[in-house]
C-alpha cells in the first residue's frame, strides 16, 4: 500500500509551465540605439500622474536586435524610495528570453542625480546579470523634463 502512496505523490506538485507571448511582430517593436530611445519610450509608457508622486521600478527586456520585448514594472513604493526583488526582475527577463535589459526609475523630486543605494543596486543588478547571461545594458533615473544614463556617464 506505502508503494502505491508514493507513485501518487507527483499529482501534488504544481506543474510550472514557461511561455511568452506577444502579439507584436518583431518588426514592429520599438528599437533602441541609444539612452535617448529608451528615455521617449519609457516616459510615453509611464503614468503621468504617478512620475513626480512616488517611487516605480521598471525594466525594460530586449531581444538580440536591441527590440523591446515588453516593460514591466518591478515595484512601486514610497516618495523616496521602492523595494526591488531582483528574483522578480529576472523572472520577468528569463521569462521573456530577453538577451538584455535596461532598468529605470523615477526620481519624484525631479533631481536625476543618482543616490549611492542607486549605485548600490546597479552593481548588484548588473553582477547578477552576468551570472545569468542577461547583461544590464543601462540605468535611467527618469523626471518628466530629464533623465541620467549609467551608460552615459560611464558609471555602469
Amino acid at each position: 500500500m506505502k508503494n502505491l502512496q508514493q507513485n501518487t505523490d507527483w499529482q501534488k506538485v504544481s506543474e510550472i509551465e514557461l511561455i511568452y507571448k506577444s502579439r507584436v511582430k518583431s518588426a514592429d517593436r520599438p528599437y533602441i540605439t541609444s539612452s535617448r530611445d529608451a528615455y521617449r519610450l519609457l516616459l510615453d509608457s509611464w503614468d503621468s500622474g504617478k512620475i513626480e508622486f512616488f517611487e516605480q521600478f521598471k525594466v525594460l527586456l530586449l531581444n538580440h536586435s536591441n527590440r523591446v520585448l515588453g516593460i514591466y514594472e518591478v515595484s512601486s513604493g514610497g516618495i523616496a524610495g521602492t523595494v526591488v526583488d531582483m528574483r522578480l526582475l529576472f523572472a520577468a527577463a528569463l521569462k521573456a528570453a530577453a538577451v538584455g535589459i535596461i532598468i529605470t526609475h523615477n526620481h519624484p523630486s525631479g533631481k536625476a542625480a543618482p543616490s549611492e543605494t542607486d549605485r548600490n543596486m546597479t552593481r548588484k543588478i548588473r553582477e547578477a546579470g552576468k551570472l545569468l547571461d542577461i547583461p544590464l545594458l543601462d540605468h535611467l533615473i527618469i523626471t518628466p523634463e530629464t533623465y541620467y544614463s549609467f551608460a552615459d556617464e560611464g558609471a555602469l
